[in-house]
């Protein structure tokens, strides 16, 4: 059975994992994503980390299948990358650069995309062929998969969950440069920012007016216990998230919804409020969408990027 190398490029670190084809992770470690001179030690670093585990491991290149990539930006082909701000890269053909180093194949997709497709291959929607995955952090990400395919677009922007508009009327901009988007609303910092807004326009009697620094899982915490106030967030957030999956659920029709990301750890609850709305967001059978939690954490991205090798 051939190796392959599973490459998740973050801003802070690079997750490496090393599968076998049938998905089993054999190993997975860490190396510093160095940014500095705009990032143009990334991949060398990679290549010498792939490179010393095949060493270590006595792995040829008869033996090695190839290696997957993730990174945080837009992807064309499978290997080259417009632009990643946050690693400092402008158009960088990764897929090729790094396959000259290590000496095998190598596929590079939108680090959301990679971490759905982890999720289809061994984790929560492990028994589905498509799947829609929304990843709720410090922002939000998405990744749509068809029939066992990326659907990344002409340009690499498909599945750009975060920044779908779901209020037309709010002007903030977003990171993105837009105004209205879902990762105003369902990121860690968006809900604490609306949950903070509503505050200060109600006299409700809630826990939160005691906390000095208040958190999402605080909110979702008090919800739980049976704070009026908090569930009232937890329901709005749920809303802005059923009506961009339920968007979603027009276009695309997915099996099922994966929900990731530091916010999916509220579980159930979180679960409750996009179901309890997302009837109003679509018709007829779209509306037996199924939603599960994704259950690869941190680890999806290695998964999905190592099995990109596969397809």
């Amino acid at each position: 059975m051939k190796k392959i190398y599973g490459i998740d490029v973050g801003g802070t670190t690079v997750k490496l994992g090393l599968f076998s084809e049938d998905g089993t992770l054999m190993e997975k470690w860490e190396i510093p994503t160095r940014t500095e001179e705009n990032g143009k030690y990334i991949l060398q670093d990679i290549g010498n980390a792939v490179k010393e585990n095949a060493a270590k491991n006595n792995i040829s290149k008869e033996e090695l299948a190839g290696a997957g990539v993730g990174v945080p930006g837009a992807v064309l082909e499978f290997t080259k990358v417009n632009e990643c701000v946050n690693l400092g890269w402008g158009s960088v053909n990764v897929g090729e650069e790094l396959s000259e180093m290590i000496g095998c194949p190598v596929k590079v997709s939108n680090d959301a995309n990679v971490a759905a497709l982890g999720e289809l291959w061994t984790g929560a929607a492990a028994d589905y062929k498509s799947a829609v995955m929304v990843t709720l952090g410090t922002g939000v990400g998405g990744g749509i998969i068809i029939d066992g395919h990326i659907v990344d677009g002409s340009r690499g922007y498909g599945g750009e969950i975060g920044h779908m508009t779901v209020d037309p009327a709010d002007d903030r901009v977003c990171n993105c440069g837009k105004t209205g988007c879902l990762e105003l609303y369902a990121s860690a910092t968006g809900i604490v920012y609306e949950t903070k807004k509503a505050l200060e326009k109600s006299d409700a009697d809630t826990a939160l007016r005691s906390m000095e620094n208040i958190t999402a899982k605080d909110i979702f915490d008090l919800a739980k216990e049976g704070d009026a106030f908090a569930a009232e967030q937890v329901d709005k957030l749920g809303q802005k998230l059923a009506l961009a999956l339920g968007n979603i659920a027009l276009m695309v029709d997915p099996e099922v919804f994966v929900i990731g990301g530091g916010v999916s750890k509220a579980g159930q609850i979180l679960l409750d409020a996009v179901s309890r709305h997302f009837g109003t967001y679509t018709f007829g059978k779209a509306k037996e969408g199924k939603f599960v939690l994704a259950t690869l954490g941190n680890d999806a991205g290695i998964y999905g990027a190592a099995s990109l090798m596969l397809s």
